[in-house]
């Protein structure tokens, strides 16, 4: 059979899954159960095989007719990077996590295609695969693995599980794009429609916030590999291509066109990007700025290489702030180094320290905000490290309230 006719065969079959898929689900029948997942905790590797083996299992279980279309043909699964559920951040171990459901799904699953996060690789792909990982308070430690599978064209979730892996000592240093942001992504829809996404049960639509970014979020996955790679320049035109898309004005893009400029020395675009992040983190009515500070002190960290940007953060969110006219808590954050007390007082002093930085800025902002603090209570991280994986643990929140 000639290859263009396998080609429409095959997305004739895809196109027909799909429909069997909506009619299904419209039918008011009840969606596969997630495969029960034992709650010990596993090495990574057997971890990553129960949860991916369990999506595959809920896909040989969906309805007879589109098991039969399914068995025909290849599955092409567009793969979007997974993320620590508890930062939002891709780290050395989320990269380590797809690695591994990647090759247990090429080994194990064939019937599978797994394509890379590319804007090209939309157009070819039948499922979204999306995952996340967090580490656990429990005995030792732990850490969940949550992952799920999209129908790209109809919406639905058609399988998702879960599995626990066993805290082995994993590097979770963030990659180098989010090692250098400035500010928590968190509170990013997209970011949070991601994780969301992650843990919805099968016959539930994923969240619409990140369905519909898709073809953006793809372009700023491209973007960022650059970025990861020192192409700043390179990266810096996908930010901006991103940015230009109809749902590219992301927290992520933002911050991919800031960060690639100050890289790049172009001061002012960085600057007014930043502020754009600023701005986009208000309406949020949360933002999370990484301002580092010498151990024990309300003093910047000394390093140029690291505090060199802080004049134009506190220029920004104090221009920001000011000009939206809201009220401001500022919040200050430590990592679990110290006793509750001295930790409470500190992260209280340094929030203060912020507040009165920002009222120098703007005078309008006098008598708008308060001050803070809540030690280590709130960490992200919380491994207590005091390096570039646990720096989200100090940093300043500016929680939006009424006046």
């Amino acid at each position: 059979m000639k290859p263009s006719v396998i080609h429409g065969l095959t997305r004739r079959l895809a196109s027909l899954a799909s429909l069997a898929l909506l009619a299904w689900a419209s039918s008011g029948c009840q969606a596969p159960p997630a495969a029960t997942v034992r709650d010990d905790a596993l090495p990574l590797d057997q971890a990553v095989a129960v949860a991916t083996d369990s999506l595959a299992t809920q896909i040989q279980k969906l309805p007879a007719l589109l098991a039969k279309v399914e068995a025909l043909a290849k599955r092409p699964v567009l793969m979007d990077p997974s993320l620590d559920a508890a930062s939002g951040q891709q780290t050395a171990l989320t990269r380590l996590l797809d690695q591994k459901v990647n090759d247990h799904l090429r080994r194990q699953h064939p019937q599978f295609e797994v394509l890379p996060f590319q804007q090209a690789s939309l157009a070819k792909a039948q499922y979204l695969l999306v995952g996340t990982i967090t580490r656990v308070e429990v005995g030792r430690g732990s850490y969940q693995i949550n992952l799920a599978l999209a129908e790209l064209k109809s919406g639905q979730v058609v399988a998702q599980a879960s599995s626990r892996a066993r805290d082995e000592g994993f590097d979770t240093t963030p990659t180098p794009y989010y090692r250098d942001t400035p500010v928590l992504m968190l509170k990013d829809p997209v970011v949070d429609g991601y994780m969301r996404t992650a843990r919805t049960p099968p016959g539930q639509k994923a969240d619409a916030a990140y369905l519909e970014r898709v073809a953006a979020t793809a372009l700023i996955g491209e973007a960022t590999a650059l970025y990861d790679a020192e192409r700043y320049r390179e990266a810096l035109g996908l930010y901006r291509g991103a940015l230009a898309a109809p749902t590219g004005e992301q927290m992520r893009s933002l911050n991919g066109v800031y960060l690639s400029n100050w890289k790049l020395g172009n001061l002012a675009e960085a600057e007014q990007a930043f502020g754009k992040m600023v701005a986009l983190a208000l309406v949020n009515k949360n933002l999370g700025v990484k301002f580092l500070f010498n151990p024990g002190t309300t003093d910047f960290w000394s390093d140029p290489k690291i505090n060199g940007p802080y004049a134009l953060w506190l220029r920004q969110i104090a221009r920001q702030a000011a000009g939206s006219k809201v009220c401001l808590e500022v919040v200050g954050h430590t990592s679990r180094t110290g006793s509750e007390a001295v930790n409470d007082r500190l992260s209280a002093q340094r929030a203060a320290f912020i507040q009165r930085r920002l009222e120098a800025e703007s005078s309008a902002l006098v008598g708008r905000m308060k001050a803070s603090g809540v030690g280590y209570r709130e960490n992200l991280i919380g491994t207590g490290t005091d390096d570039a994986s646990d720096s989200l643990d100090r940093r300043v929140e500016f929680k939006v309230n009424a006046c």
